[in-house]
């Protein structure tokens, strides 16, 4: 199978490398940015292009992970191509596609990734969602090669997905980045919270997130939370506190209520 790859960003990059290190044969690879693409090409024994109008795309399998705000500039300068057009993506409609290809689809890894951090696929969810059956059979072999857990989705619940995985880990992962901060302001070290934030992670696969909440929100223990808002001085931070503890507090209510 001949697949072309569009985009070198961190998606791209683990995506690239998983297909390659499965024995697909990456032909070539897209980037806007010529350094970047031919960085990404050397590492997948690919050719690398820069420019839409050079794009292969006669391959079996164009896969775009590329940002989703760039598809609907970079679909119309495309050459039709005979091979299935499936993008990564996880607020996306299939259906972008339908002006440009007969068969489409989605291959979405639901998983936080880096170009610089090694990522084992054979673990990472990979939902599909394709335009026929022939299409998803394609779709699925190909995903079946990196991972052991594939799954159907429609763009609905795909959506969904991306949103719940925002909050738990887009927007954890910038709590992280708060309490860094935080602490080396004091010139303590972030390392002082790995076992806290492990045991946190490690508990939520053995009891529901909301059976494993602690804290002074909870009780809304007033007098430890003003004092934390106290210690506070920027203005957007304490909003955020308040309105973490407010919502921890009355999630709390309602689920004792049930």
């Amino acid at each position: 199978m001949r697949i072309t790859l569009i985009g070198a960003g961190n998606l791209a990059t683990r995506v690239g490398i998983a297909l390659h290190d499965s024995g697909f044969r990456i032909v070539q690879v897209y980037s806007r940015t010529a350094e970047a693409a031919q960085t990404l090409a050397d590492r997948l024994g690919a050719e690398s292009c820069c420019q839409p109008d050079s794009l292969d795309t006669t391959s079996d399998l164009c896969l775009f992970a590329v940002k989703d705000s760039a598809l609907p500039d970079l679909l119309p300068q495309l050459k039709r191509g005979n091979g299935v057009w499936a993008h990564t993506a996880g607020s996306v409609p299939m259906d972008i596609f339908a002006p440009y290809s007969t068969r489409f689809g989605v291959l979405y890894p639901l998983q936080t990734l880096s170009k610089n951090r090694a990522t084992d696929f054979s673990q990472v969810p990979v939902y599909l969602e394709a335009s026929d059956v022939t299409t998803l059979s394609l779709l699925n072999d190909v995903a079946g090669k990196i991972t052991n857990r594939v799954i159907e989705a429609s763009s609905d619940q795909r959506k969904q997905l991306h949103l719940a995985a925002v909050f738990a880990c887009n927007f954890t992962n910038r709590m992280y980045a708060i309490a860094a901060s935080l602490l080396e302001s004091k010139g303590l070290d972030f390392a002082q919270l790995l076992p806290l934030i492990d045991e946190t992670t490690a508990k939520i696969h053995e009891l529901h997130p909301r059976e494993s909440q602690t804290g002074p929100a909870i009780r809304y223990d007033e007098n430890v939370i003003n004092r934390h808002i106290g210690l506070l001085e920027d203005e957007e931070l304490k909003k955020i506190y308040t309105l973490m503890s407010q919502n921890i507090h009355r999630a709390q209510n309602e689920n004792s209520n049930l």
